[in-house]
């Protein structure tokens, strides 16, 4: 009989042409779990409506195809949780992976950081395996991916290190980054921020200026000016030090070039950014800094 891995990684295979198969799979991990696991598929599930949606997950043979960076990454995840669910009902042999590990842990004994150790584990295997994949892929494209991957890593600190992200706000992290609760897409839904197609026809700049205003006061107001430290802390709770390789002085750059470091100072710095900067105990600077424009109103 084939050991865990081997069936995980044949299972996914069964699905990876099949987006519908590749959800069913997705939630079959949480919906058909007894106890307490049931109740955390709530934002991974809504992300990977929005990855069908868009037809990121869709096949290379399909007219548009689909995305090879966004189907590895998602296939990753996958195939994580499917070992460690057949490890936990009785598989044979041992995890082949630290992520893997995180879910065995979460599936034994679901607790909201577990789980958020396990799948931002998997997330970050994926983003660091496949960087040549995410290099191929157009600029707008890889701006998402990077604010995919802040918005993923801080939630995760507003649960298990609060104070980090929020500050002062630090009491309402736990309650709002929940993986439990349905408030927690809030943060991880970026439907409510990009383009809903793929790939994306409009220039980067264009998408960045159009997204929701309450997207921009989390990105710009509340993340950017903690980058530093959210990716020094995610590089020691997931054990990836390469984690930090993801930022160029405090600036997002995974299969980002230094020369088109400006795209992240595109935007407009108002009252309300950094009224909520202030409220959570940091403060945007005068000059550029991750996701500012030095102008008018800086």
């Amino acid at each position: 009989m084939a050991d865990a891995a081997s069936q995980a990684r044949r299972r996914v295979a069964q699905v990876r042409d099949d987006p519908d198969g590749r959800y069913a799979l997705a939630r079959e991990f949480y919906r058909l779990a007894t106890g307490p696991r049931r109740r955390y598929g709530h934002a991974e599930l809504s992300f990977t409506r929005w990855s069908l949606a868009r037809g990121v997950l869709a096949p290379e043979s399909a007219d548009p195809p689909g995305s090879p960076w966004w189907r590895s990454v998602n296939e990753r995840l996958l195939r994580d949780k499917t070992e460690a669910h057949l490890l936990c009902a009785g598989g044979s042999g041992t995890a082949s992976s630290r992520s893997v590990e995180s879910w065995v842990r979460f599936v034994r004994a679901p607790s909201p950081g577990r789980w958020y150790r396990a799948h931002n584990a998997s997330i970050v295997a994926g983003y660091l395996e496949h960087e040549d994949l995410a290099a191929a892929e157009q600029q707008v494209e890889r701006f998402m991916m990077n604010v995919a991957l802040l918005r993923v890593l801080f939630t995760h600190a507003m649960l298990v290190r609060p104070g980090l992200a929020l500050g002062p706000l630090a009491p309402l992290g736990p309650l709002l980054a929940d993986p439990r609760h349905r408030s927690v897409q809030m943060f991880l839904d970026l439907g409510r921020s990009f383009p809903p197609d793929y790939p994306v026809s409009a220039p980067v700049e264009e998408t960045v200026l159009d997204e929701h205003p309450l997207a921009r006061m989390l990105d710009y107001g509340l993340i950017a000016p903690r980058l530093p430290a959210l990716y020094a802390f995610s590089a020691m709770s997931l054990g990836q030090p390469r984690l930090m390789s993801l930022l160029d002085d405090g600036v997002p750059a995974y299969a980002w070039p230094h020369a088109d470091r400006p795209i992240w100072y595109i935007g407009n710095t108002g009252p309300h950014l950094r009224a909520i900067a202030r409220a959570s105990g940091v403060r945007l600077r005068w000059q550029p800094s991750p996701f500012v424009r030095r102008g008018p109103g800086c």
